[in-house]
């Protein structure tokens, strides 16, 4: 048997692992448009708030939306309990908990990767450092992953894991359509194409790390409708939300009740088939993704209903 605490702390180590890597990608990326962009285009931080959805909370403690102040508040913040530093230490009191169902090898991973982001976070708000410090927060999620495929169990604890991932990485990527692929078709249907459109829905994919499979699966110039259609979509590509929401159904039948929570993956389903990409406007798309995130919500919801809190004092056990 999986004790309900035990599947909830697995379920929620996944999902701080993924927004800590998904953070460090989205803020690698953004930095990266500094090189991309002319001297004269103002690169704009803001969006990152967003995208993470802590801009009230930044507001409340910061009188300005700078550069530093806003890589502080992502990367390094302990009053933020979504900076990639807090994301980590929080991932990691979930295993620690856990550590009699999980291989040795993750705790010692995770643990080392706690360890280095508490004592070098400064290196991530830095623009000099930032890139390497990203770079090796996004390589050691990645590497747990890694660890887990080749030597985790495939039984009740390594689906809570996967179910975890899977609904912060469907998550996360509409959030990045909300916020930048909503403010390019905004920008365009106001003032027209621009000579950066390209670069700017480049650095959509890349900052979910999808231009490469982008490039392979679409087989067309970047562009706003094609970036949309497989993000959105593509049922081959491990960061499409269609693709994380059909895991999580086929994930669901090898757990006990399955039939709770399946419903709410078929209305998220449903909800993302009726998306008409080419009919969607900056305004359309953020209505569209706003809808889509309620649905996210709810196959959490269902979860958290069916293995956490109505057996808080119980077990799942094994089908």
């Amino acid at each position: 048997m999986l004790l309900s605490r035990v599947a909830e702390n697995l379920y929620w180590a996944a999902r701080y692992l993924e927004r800590a890597e998904a953070t460090a990608r989205v803020v690698r990326e953004h930095t990266n448009l500094l090189v991309d962009f002319p001297t004269s285009e103002a690169l704009n931080w803001e969006p990152l708030l967003a995208i993470v959805g802590g801009r009230d909370d930044f507001d409340d403690r910061h009188d300005r939306a700078d550069e530093q102040s806003i890589l502080r508040f992502l990367v390094a913040d302990r009053d933020n309990s979504g900076s990639i530093l807090m994301s980590i230490e929080h991932a990691r009191e979930n295993l620690r908990t856990t550590r009699e169902v999980l291989p040795r090898e993750v705790w010692q991973a995770v643990n080392d990767l706690y360890l280095f982001v508490a004592s070098h976070h400064g290196e991530g708000v830095a623009r000099r450092s930032r890139n390497r410090f990203l770079e090796h927060v996004v390589g050691e999620v990645m590497r747990v992953s890694g660890i887990l495929d080749a030597t985790m169990s495939r039984d009740e604890a390594e689906e809570f894991l996967r179910l975890g991932r899977l609904v912060e990485r469907a998550d996360m990527t509409t959030r990045v359509l909300d916020v930048r692929a909503a403010a390019l078709l905004a920008e365009t249907d106001r003032v027209g194409a621009s000579a950066f459109d390209d670069v700017q829905w480049m650095s959509v994919l890349r900052s979910l790390s999808a231009l490469q499979m982008f490039h392979r699966a679409m087989r067309c110039a970047v562009d706003g409708p094609s970036t949309l259609r497989f993000l959105l979509f593509d049922e081959q590509f491990p960061r499409s939300v269609a693709w994380c929401i059909d895991v999580i159904d086929r994930s669901l039948v090898r757990l006990p009740d399955p039939d709770l929570v399946r419903p709410a993956c078929r209305q998220a389903r449903a909800e993302l088939a009726s998306v008409a990409v080419d009919e969607l406007d900056g305004d359309a798309l953020h209505t569209t993704v706003d809808l889509l995130q309620v649905a996210i919500h709810r196959i959490h919801d269902a979860l958290a209903s069916t293995y956490f809190l109505a057996r808080a004092t119980g077990s799942v056990p094994v089908t």
